[in-house]
């Protein structure tokens, strides 16, 4: 008899404080913050969405660097390819910046630009396939297409060339064809604010970003649920003397 009131004892005093702590931990875990799903659901897109916003950012900021400001910069020249001569190498729409080279240093194999006639505007970009003098001296240099089967018709003289090709950009000259002239003036400094501004506006994006994030795993660890206790041995009890 008294064996069996002190196991029926234990196990009433057993189950009572479990039975008390899992109220207590229930009524004491706060429920999860609304939209919790939905802000780490819509955070990957934005990642994204910033990530190629930063690509983007840094090929439109390379792309005003190589047709803009380098030529600005440097006294070269920035042409496009109009026709396919120059082919494959460089077809059609390809940009071509040119600079100011000395004619002593042109030679076999170097892609020229130079003015059909001296001092008028048009311009034809070939390479050189051979290289004379004049009678009295002068250089001429004999100019050919890539895709050309024949030599231009007439020797290129030093007085019309324009420059030697520095580097090249496929498909970027039809945008140098409409940023000319008066539009390039305004279009550099407007540029560079769009990118500045844009930039800030990213950097800005990222930092609420980053706040956030902060913010909801200190709500995450604010609202974890409590350890249970028999995990902490707040329930456990002596054995009775034997």
């Amino acid at each position: 008899m008294s064996a069996t009131i002190v196991q029926n004892d234990l196990e009433h005093r057993d189950l009572a404080p479990r039975e008390r702590n899992v109220v207590m931990t229930d009524a004491e875990t706060p429920a999860a913050p609304d939209g919790g799903a939905d802000d780490d659901s819509v955070s990957f897109p934005r990642m994204v969405f910033q990530a190629i916003s930063w690509v983007l950012l840094l090929l439109v900021s390379l792309l005003a660097i190589v047709v803009i400001v380098v030529p600005l910069a440097t006294g070269a020249k920035p042409y496009t390819i109009l026709t396919g001569s120059m082919e494959p190498q460089y077809p059609p729409g390809t940009l071509v910046v040119v600079k100011p080279v000395d004619v002593s240093e042109i030679n076999l194999g170097d892609v020229i630009t130079y003015q059909l006639e001296s001092g008028k505007p048009q311009v034809v970009t070939h390479r050189v396939v051979a290289v004379g003098a004049a009678a009295d001296g002068t250089p001429l240099f004999i100019t050919r297409g890539d895709a050309n089967d024949a030599d231009d018709p007439e020797p290129v003289q030093p007085v019309q060339i324009v420059g030697e090709l520095w580097y090249s950009v496929p498909y970027v000259g039809w945008i140098n064809n409409v940023v000319t002239g008066q539009a390039r003036a305004w279009a550099i400094p407007i540029v560079v604010a769009g990118l500045f501004i844009y930039g800030i506006v990213l950097l800005a994006m990222g930092f609420r970003d980053r706040r956030r994030a902060k913010a909801a795993t200190a709500r995450d660890a604010a609202g974890a649920p409590a350890e249970p206790a028999e995990a902490r041995g707040d329930d456990a009890i002596p054995s009775p003397e034997q």
